[in-house]
């Protein structure tokens, strides 16, 4: 084996475990999470039996009979709707930034991205406001209202970069072809944006799910999400730390284990017209 072989495998193997080290602080507090889950009331408040002492299930048997289940549901159907919405107005909007000129387009492109950055404690007293007038509180639809337009900014960039990458010949020999502009989005747009599309909805997906504060302040029990459902163990006796736990581990095994089934088409959709030619 030469002395470049051999710097080589170093170098590898020096690679992977700063790659395992940088992975492992990533995960530490999930598994602490989940160890606490898995600890009497008693044990949970000792840090120092944390590690050693026995595990138990109860704190996800009381986690469970509790209602858990319609917070499930409620952040499903959310999430779910949220995501189409976003979708369909997010991309209709991308495709007129990416196809049309007109006087500060960019401007007004730069105007949408930047509702982005508006945190969402800012607006959730005119929301709560707005939607107490329309008698809207505690709903569904007033959580899919808030989140599609936070989400629409999103959309709109991560479309408008995907259209732009296609070839606009391929719309100009459809409508020599007899198409109309929306028959031409749907048959040659949408199927080939598709990767992108699908990489959207999955950022749209987990923003929906995790997001807690419109959650928190516009919904008091109809319309409860799952991240809300932590405050349920604050109280004048303290903290319930190992139900909080259990509740956690519940809540992020669903985007984990979508984000597993997802991740070939979140990487493809990522990488959609970054090698052109």
């Amino acid at each position: 084996m030469s002395r470049e072989d051999g710097c080589g495998k170093i170098v590898s193997w020096a690679r992977g475990i700063l790659i395992a080290l940088i992975s492992l602080a990533f995960l530490f507090p999930f598994l602490c999470m989940l160890l606490v889950s898995l600890r009497s009331r008693v044990d949970a408040i000792q840090p120092e039996r944390i590690f050693t002492a026995p595990l138990t299930l109860d704190n996800y048997r009381l986690a469970i009979g509790g209602d858990l289940g319609s917070y499930f549901v409620n952040s499903v159907a959310v999430a779910l709707f949220t995501t189409l919405a976003s979708l369909i107005l997010g991309s209709l909007a991308a495709y007129g930034f990416a196809r049309y000129q007109w006087e500060k387009r960019e401007d007004r492109a730069f105007w949408i991205l930047s509702q982005k950055f508006l945190p969402a404690m800012a607006v959730v007293i005119p929301y709560f406001l707005m939607a107490s007038l329309f008698n809207l509180l505690d709903t569904r639809v007033l959580l899919v209202i808030c989140y599609t337009a936070f989400n629409i900014p999103f959309t709109i960039w991560m479309m408008r970069g995907f259209i732009e990458d296609l070839p606009a010949e391929l719309e100009e020999a459809a409508f020599m072809d007899g198409c109309t502009r929306l028959q031409t989005i749907r048959r040659i747009v949408l199927p080939l944006v598709l990767p992108g599309m699908t990489a959207t909805a999955i950022f749209c997906v987990i923003n929906s799910w995790n997001e807690f504060v419109f959650a928190n302040f516009l919904t008091s029990i109809h319309a409860k999400t799952v991240p809300t459902s932590v405050m349920m163990y604050l109280s004048i006796s303290g903290v319930k730390w190992g139900e909080m736990a259990a509740t956690g581990v519940l809540a992020v095994l669903p985007v984990f284990a979508f984000a597993i089934g997802v991740q070939k088409y979140m990487i493809r959709g990522l990488t959609f017209g970054a090698v052109k030619g």
